[in-house]
């Protein structure tokens, strides 16, 4: 799945697929229509356990869904300080190599 959007016309764009409306979808996940209209307009954060209940729904990967909600987050925090966005963007890559290896260690 290739992911351009924000994660909630991400949402939006697969119920759309399927030909389903709020409501079915809503109750599918035992969540209120209102809350599934505010996470396709990026008005609230989905939860780990929405991201996967919606993954199971449609059959696609969480994984997919997941990078799609972190990297909102991420873009919304360096939009903040657009001047240093690609430089900011390039230490947090660097930060979670080091992680990495200092995990392995």
């Amino acid at each position: 799945m290739k992911i351009e959007k924000t994660f909630g016309e991400t949402v939006k764009k697969i119920r759309e697929e399927k030909n389903l409306t709020l409501r079915e979808v809503a109750e599918s996940l035992c969540i209120d229509t209102s809350m599934l209209g505010k996470i396709e307009k990026n008005n609230r954060k989905p939860t780990k356990a929405f991201i996967n209940k919606f993954a199971k729904l449609f059959k696609v990967d969480d994984k997919d869904l997941t990078i799609a909600f972190l990297s909102d987050t991420v873009a919304y925090q360096v939009l903040e300080e657009e001047d240093y966005a690609s430089e900011v963007l390039k230490v947090a890559e660097q930060k979670v190599k080091y992680s990495k290896t200092q995990k392995n260690s």
